[in-house]
């Protein structure tokens, strides 16, 4: 029995999937739950996702803040100030 903490293969989407994949005979000691680990491997699987696709979320709108920051700097720049209106004057 394996005790290393290995990522699960992108496969296992959920614990179905997972315990489908293994031999009948570790499906029958999952069921007598004598192997409660495989819950925990699946959650961590789990999570490893979500945070990746938090990261991936992140660097995106990273991405389009900088966009942004960079259009609305360049439209600073090049915008002219209003010119005053003939016939106004300054108080």
């Amino acid at each position: 029995m394996s005790t290393s903490w290995e990522p699960l293969p992108s496969t296992y989407r959920s614990k179905q999937v997972f315990l489908a994949s293994l031999p009948p005979w570790r499906r029958l000691l999952q069921k007598l739950n004598w192997h409660p680990t495989i819950d925990v491997d699946v959650e961590r699987y789990a999570i490893e996702q979500r945070l990746k696709r938090l990261e991936k979320e992140d660097e995106r709108l990273d991405e389009l803040s900088s966009k942004l920051s960079a259009i609305l700097s360049s439209s600073d720049t090049s915008s002219t100030p209003p010119n005053a209106m003939p016939g106004e004057s300054e108080t």
